[in-house]
């Protein structure tokens, strides 16, 4: 999947999720825009909505931390030109608080510790969703979804492969839980975000086994076919746009 191993919870973190209205209530204030390089307030002036953010970020590679792994800010991602699924949830957290949304991301925890965040908004027709993935099911949603959970419960068929399996979903207001962090535009790695998420209680998501193996058979049978990652599932209508790479998947599968 897309994220890297976790690791064990620290002590001293609230040991059962918030209710999402306490979630989305730290009152954070934007970024300033004299904070932003002029190419900076180019994109933040030309992506004004999440769609145009999800295929701004569609159409860069993705960052598979070839030379080691990162996790790159707002501005690393603008600057480098590439991305994976944290660092695309956090560029789209700042760009679009520029634009009245608040930076909330939603992780998820899947049973084989590759866990998955993309970033989470609302406007008039629901929740939706913007990420990067190296798996085509795992990108965004489109914002039809009446809760976060229900969102969340729309990438649980799509993140079974040979070993991934949700267990449980956070959301985080990433501008009420990281306090004087500089989440948005330090020019190294911010480590503390991802460690903020790797220890954030879950709200728990529940599948039978018997569905879970039924999914993970039918991955396999697909892989060992095509060669290439499926994007058969149902509910298609609400995905967002997909990058390039998974045309060919699309023109098979897509009916």
């Amino acid at each position: 999947m897309s994220g890297r191993p976790r690791t064990a919870r620290r002590s001293g973190v609230p040991a059962r999720p918030q209710p999402l209205r306490e979630a989305l209530a730290p009152p954070t204030v934007p970024a300033p825009r004299r904070a932003f390089t002029r190419g900076e307030l180019a994109l933040v002036d030309r992506l004004r909505t999440p769609l145009a953010v999800q295929r701004w970020l569609n159409a860069l590679p993705y960052n598979a931390e070839s030379d080691g792994e990162t996790l790159r800010t707002f501005r690393g991602v603008a600057a480098r030109g590439t991305a994976h699924c944290l660092e695309a949830a956090l560029f789209a957290a700042v760009l679009l608080e520029q634009h009245g949304h608040p930076p909330l991301l939603l992780s998820f925890e899947s049973q084989d510790r590759l866990d998955h965040v993309i970033y989470l908004y609302r406007d008039a027709g629901g929740w939706g969703s913007i990420a990067r993935s190296r798996d085509p099911g795992l990108h965004g949603r489109l914002p039809r979804f009446a809760t976060p959970r229900a969102l969340a419960l729309s990438y649980v068929d799509a993140y079974v492969d040979y070993t991934g399996r949700v267990r449980g979903y956070g959301v985080v207001h990433l501008g009420g839980a990281m306090g004087g962090y500089d989440w948005r535009f330090a020019s190294g790695n911010v480590w503390a975000v991802e460690q903020l998420l790797i220890d954030w209680p879950h709200h728990r998501i529940r599948t039978s086994d018997a569905r879970y193996r039924r999914l993970k058979r039918r991955y396999a049978e697909y892989r060992a076919r095509y060669g290439e990652k499926p994007v058969y599932y149902t509910g298609r209508d609400r995905w967002a746009p997909l990058p390039a790479q998974y045309a060919s998947a699309v023109r098979r599968d897509w009916r």
